[in-house]
């Protein structure tokens, strides 16, 4: 039998953070090597919880926690700092799986240079199955139907935008696109905007309202019919244990980056 998988889980009290405590724990697999978080340093993260003790203590200092040479760091932080923590990671040659939002192509492009030159893989996305599922039937859709817009919607405190979700489905239906678009392009009158982001050449339209739970739909348009494809999130971050916790154990067997739970589920 393999050795279990020694897990540092950066961003250990947040949403989804506390939710993959458990879980790693009671997996005959994962061992929860180091819980790293911005706060409550010292204690442990099992009490932290609410829960009993586990045996690992809080630490903030992510350095040190990879300087451990765990086999893959989870990350579920923020924009601001998950970067940073990547690039620490492959410095040492862990493995990453990303589940915090706001990253853009240029930085994929840098992570997937960084993770083939350290020989280790990174794997990233939105890892609810619901996602998964929308990301994979709506690539099925673009192949047939070339015209489609994207509509995403999160709280008015979301920062990123459009939501990492929203950014990547419209990179890959992009490129499963086999025709142009249809319908004749016309001279606008008002403000662009409303038309939405181009991202890949994929018009995205992000809304941020108080009271809004996520959601992210792809609504495919030919004439004379329409097809809407959608997924919401609906306050249960729990949706991301299942999907991460597979990367983390995926994420061993390749070299690079690759993005999204549906590339890990199915074959295409």
């Amino acid at each position: 039998m393999a050795e279990p998988l020694n897990v540092c889980l950066s961003g250990a009290l947040g949403a989804v953070g506390r939710e993959l405590v458990a879980p790693i724990v009671a997996a005959d697999d994962l061992v929860l090597q180091s819980a790293v978080a911005r706060r409550e340093a010292g204690r442990d993260i099992g009490e932290a919880l609410g829960g009993e003790r586990i045996g690992v203590a809080i630490s903030d200092d992510i350095e040190g926690a990879l300087d451990l040479r765990p086999d893959v760091l989870i990350d579920y932080t923020h924009p601001a700092v998950v970067r940073g923590h990547i690039a620490l990671a492959l410095a040492r040659r862990v493995p990453v799986v990303i589940g915090t939002t706001g990253l853009f192509d240029d930085d994929f492009d840098e992570i997937d240079a960084e993770a083939r030159a350290a020989g280790v893989g990174v794997a990233t996305g939105n890892f609810s199955l619901t996602a998964a599922l929308l990301q994979h039937l709506a690539r099925i859709a673009a192949r047939h139907v070339a015209s489609f817009e994207v509509i995403e919607h999160n709280p008015a405190t979301k920062p990123d935008v459009p939501s990492g979700t929203a950014r990547e489905l419209a990179e890959v239906l992009s490129r499963e696109r086999i025709s142009p678009p249809q319908g004749a392009r016309v001279e606008l009158i008002g403000p662009v905007e409303a038309r939405g982001a181009a991202v890949a050449g994929v018009p995205v339209h992000a809304v941020r309202l108080p009271g809004t739970s996520p959601s992210v739909e792809v609504v495919f348009g030919a004439p004379g019919e329409r097809l809407t494809i959608r997924c919401d999130e609906l306050g249960d971050s729990s949706i991301f244990v299942m999907g991460t916790l597979l990367a983390a154990r995926r994420v061993q067997s390749f070299t690079g980056i690759v993005r999204g739970l549906d590339s890990l589920l199915f074959d295409g």
